[in-house]
């Protein structure tokens, strides 16, 4: 008995004529990720799924540090104390560039230790600090167009 299937149809195949997608160098990220202020924040739920956040960042090039300002309570930051893996996503001054950081997160509380057991006073800040391990985004170079 033969198991092996045949079919005459061709594997699909694609025709593009523009540019392909460009890695950026380590200094191009460094210079997206310094000219943005905006990204959107991965954590992970308890289900295994993704929380996605918009927040406002500060990145240290030399120590290679995302630094967010966020409240105790908050969920990211609840997710990121129970698990500390996080990715950061910053989109390029077009639809076609980004940059994403990964790393592991620490929550800096200033109250730790002063704090009083039970539940976070309402907006009491913290600083998630991501040292980023992992570094990488692209670009499309599409010519202008006249």
């Amino acid at each position: 008995m033969n198991t092996t299937t045949t079919t005459d149809t061709p594997p699909a195949t694609t025709e593009n004529d523009g540019p392909a997608p460009r890695v950026l160098t380590d200094e191009e990220l460094t210079r997206l990720l310094e000219r943005q202020r905006f990204g959107v924040l991965a954590s992970v739920r308890s289900t295994g799924h993704p929380h996605l956040s918009t927040v406002l960042y500060d990145w240290d090039p030399e120590e290679r540090v995302l630094s967010i300002s966020s409240t105790a309570d908050r969920l990211k930051v609840r997710q990121l104390r129970r698990d500390p893996h996080t990715s950061l996503h910053v989109s390029g001054p077009d639809v076609w560039s980004f940059a994403v950081a990964e790393g592991e997160a620490e929550i800096v509380d200033p109250a730790d230790g002063a704090a009083p057991a039970g539940r976070p006073a309402p907006d009491r800040r913290v600083v998630i600090r991501i040292r980023v391990s992992r570094l990488y985004g692209t670009a499309l170079d599409i010519p202008a167009q006249d």
